[in-house]
């Protein structure tokens, strides 16, 4: 496995705007050292306590990215140190969030989670309910929360132009949104199955695992 081989591969793949997050859920932090050491700074966990505990041994300019569903009580524990948190699906969670970046006096980044796939277990916001969210005036009172965009994840099916139509309307969304939130630059949306055609309907954030570190642990 050539963890640096397969990394510049992809980045030679991948336009110079598009941020390249590497899935190091389950990967040793040997591994994640091997893509720090060939440049990668960027990498998304999916369980709080694991990236809290890989945050603690290694070097402190990796930007750590929460991609995987977040409760409300493991919070606390990332509140000093994540870059972004990508799986924002609540007005709860974003209150909690604000509460614990206010408490590490930081402000937190995030994307809110936009449920575009036809499968009951992926978890997210419907249009309607960011809609409702922004128009209810409830964001104006978070101070330590900062809204940078979207994120989606599509079907989990052979069938490219259902992805493609999937991506498509979040991005369609994120645009509508951009115009209401100045602060909105990030479009988290493809992972190493799908990134490419996420990046033909303008994710500018990919999620890459498998295809850096190999199959999953």
């Amino acid at each position: 496995m050539n963890i640096e081989k397969n990394l510049k591969s992809i980045k030679e793949d991948l336009p110079a705007e598009v941020t390249l997050v590497a899935v190091s859920k389950t990967k040793s932090t040997s591994m994640i050292m091997e893509a720090y050491n060939a440049g990668q700074r960027d990498f998304g966990e999916n369980k709080v306590q694991e990236m809290t505990a890989k945050w603690e041994e290694l070097p402190k300019d990796i930007r750590w990215h929460m991609i995987g569903h977040v409760q409300r009580n493991k919070v606390k524990y990332m509140s000093d140190f994540v870059s972004l948190i990508h799986g924002v699906d609540s007005h709860r969670l974003l209150v909690e969030i604000d509460k614990r970046a206010r408490n590490s006096e930081r402000i937190i980044d995030c994307l809110l989670q936009v449920h575009i796939a036809e499968e009951e277990s992926k978890f997210g916001f419907d249009e309607a309910e960011i809609i409702d969210l922004l128009d209810s005036g409830k964001l104006e009172s978070l101070k330590n929360v900062r809204l940078l965009g979207l994120m989606g994840m599509a079907t989990f099916t052979e069938d490219s132009e259902q992805v493609r139509r999937e991506f498509r309307g979040l991005k369609k969304l994120y645009d509508r949104l951009k115009e209401r939130l100045p602060d909105f630059r990030e479009l988290s949306m493809g992972m190493s199955g799908d990134y490419q055609i996420g990046i033909e309907e303008g994710s500018t954030m990919v999620r890459i695992g498998s295809s850096i570190f190999g199959a999953r642990n």
